[in-house]
């Protein structure tokens, strides 16, 4: 695997191309999580009653701010990234320059990731506005950091279906079969407490479900067992998920 600053090449120029589109997009990022917590957080919150003495509003938002990364930069690197390859040519164009197959994908696996840290920015200001506040400033600036580790391991993950998609349909195995059964079985909506055994025991090998863990216990800044599981738990798999994605995408660039 060869990569070296042109990684910042590649995402700069993701990043110029969506000044195009970036009042759209900032609109549809931000009816998002005023859809998830006004909707899950305020309207469902009043039947839900309270969690650990606090409203289920603050329950929710931790695990909101890490899924809303996951699907933002997950759809990145798998619709945006394809249409890269096969309708416009761009990592043709890439390769055709000093920038190296890796540095072209892993620069969009860091596109990705800013991506998701812009959905997650904005579903944090919304959750400051209604109230819902990290327990210290020190905690924001922690899960800033920690949705820009979580972008880059789902875009790994994602990069990864892509190289192997032959259309846009493939996609629908890995969003349908995977990423939306992670929102309801990793402990975003609900606590994993109340699930039974097997769940748990399935939940603890979805990387959303460690990535929750975290982010509510930085949140709360209430102790959470098994958090130094969690940590290296993701630590590795970013590690592997990312070797593989850019070997994986390098076959498929290079034939």
């Amino acid at each position: 695997m060869s990569l070296s600053y042109r990684i910042a090449y590649v995402f700069l120029r993701n990043l110029y191309s969506y000044k195009r589109f970036i009042v759209p997009t900032f609109l549809v990022s931000l009816v998002e999580p005023l859809f998830y917590l006004i909707t899950f957080g305020v309207g469902m919150g009043a039947y839900m009653g309270s969690f650990g003495g606090k409203p289920y509003l603050h329950f929710l938002v931790p695990g909101v701010l890490v899924s809303a990364v996951m699907m933002s930069s997950s759809f990145e690197c798998l619709y945006g990234t394809y249409i890269k390859i096969v309708h416009e040519k761009v990592y043709d164009s890439l390769i055709a320059t000093p920038v190296s197959a890796d540095e072209a994908v892993a620069g969009d696996i860091v596109w990705a990731s800013f991506r998701g840290l812009v959905s997650g920015s904005l579903m944090m200001a919304v959750a400051l506005a209604m109230g819902v506040a990290p327990a210290s400033p020190f905690r924001l600036l922690f899960l800033l950091a920690f949705m820009v580790f979580i972008g880059i391991l789902f875009g790994s993950l994602a990069m990864i279906v892509t190289s192997v998609a032959p259309s846009f349909d493939f996609f629908s195995y890995y969003t349908e079969l995977v990423v939306t059964p992670m929102l309801f079985f990793s402990g975003v909506f609900f606590p994993l407490d109340r699930f039974p055994g097997w769940m748990k025991t399935l939940a603890e090998f979805l990387p959303l479900t460690h990535a929750v863990r975290i982010s509510r216990a930085v949140f709360t800044g209430e102790p959470a067992a098994g958090l130094g599981w969690s940590f290296a738990a993701l630590i590795v798999l970013a590690a592997v998920v990312f070797t593989i994605s850019i070997r994986m995408m390098r076959k498929r660039l290079i034939k």
